[in-house]
């Protein structure tokens, strides 16, 4: 038995394991700084191994995971979900979520329509 330990891509690892729909997604996470591992930015071919803590901002959540088994082909949930010890924060009650703020529908920026309206009203000359 050699003393070489299993490594593969961080990207490929994270897809693997289902933790982004995509590789390419994967991808872009790293190379937008939202994949951490070990507490260092991580570039899409940084390589992982058994132990290594990988943190993942994705879909407006952090997710802490360490890496318990490599794998460098996409696997399916459960053989995914025994890649990984999860020790990702638990999302926020969905009261919480339900009690902030939302902006009602049209109080936002006026449609294209409500412009041309505001427009005539003000006598502006048609410009389109």
């Amino acid at each position: 038995m050699s003393g070489a330990q299993p490594s593969t891509r961080v990207d490929s690892w994270i897809w693997s394991v289902r933790l982004t729909k995509t590789r390419s997604a994967a991808a872009t996470a790293c190379r937008g700084g939202h994949v951490k591992v070990n507490g260092t930015p991580a570039k899409p071919a940084q390589h992982v191994a058994i132990g290594d803590e990988v943190r993942l901002r994705a879909a407006g959540r952090d997710r802490i995971v360490e890496v318990t088994r490599v794998v460098s082909k996409r696997v399916g949930p459960p053989a995914a979900a025994e890649c990984f010890i999860d020790r990702s924060p638990p999302p926020p009650p969905k009261e919480l979520l339900a009690a902030l703020p939302q902006r009602d529908r049209g109080s936002g920026r006026p449609t294209k329509r409500e412009r041309r309206e505001t427009d005539r009203l003000l006598g502006r000359p048609d410009v389109g």
